[in-house]
């Protein structure tokens, strides 16, 4: 059975950094390699809006909110995606999910809270 479980997220002064992980189980090593895991965040009152993916090994994509701060990467070995966030903002602050499809099925983790204050 697939589980996705965030972790790393806390409380951090504006323009500090976080490195936020996603651990996925369920899944054999070669089909990790191959399967893409995104970034998500929902701020109160808001719509869960894409923050990273990561597509393949090499390959990633970023909200315009996010480009030049924030960084995705895979650890293989662990089964993991990290998204390492630099120069936070309180508009940051925001639940954090990662997310995958497989066979047809979304997958979501519980979330990782990230609240950055000024």
């Amino acid at each position: 059975q697939v589980h996705l479980v965030e972790s790393g997220g806390g409380l951090v002064q504006t323009g500090g950094s976080l490195k936020l992980s996603c651990r996925v189980s369920g899944l054999i090593l070669s089909v990790f390699w191959d399967i893409e895991v995104d970034w998500y965040r929902q701020a109160p009152g808001n719509q869960r809006e894409l923050v990273a993916r990561s597509i393949s090994d090499r390959s990633t994509d970023y909200a315009d909110s996010a480009k030049g701060r924030f960084t995705i990467s895979r650890d293989n070995a662990r089964k993991s995606v990290n998204l390492q966030m630099n120069g936070l903002k309180p508009e940051d602050t925001a639940v954090y999910y990662c997310s995958m499809r497989y066979r047809g099925q979304d997958y979501w983790g519980p979330g990782t809270q990230v609240t950055v204050f000024s």
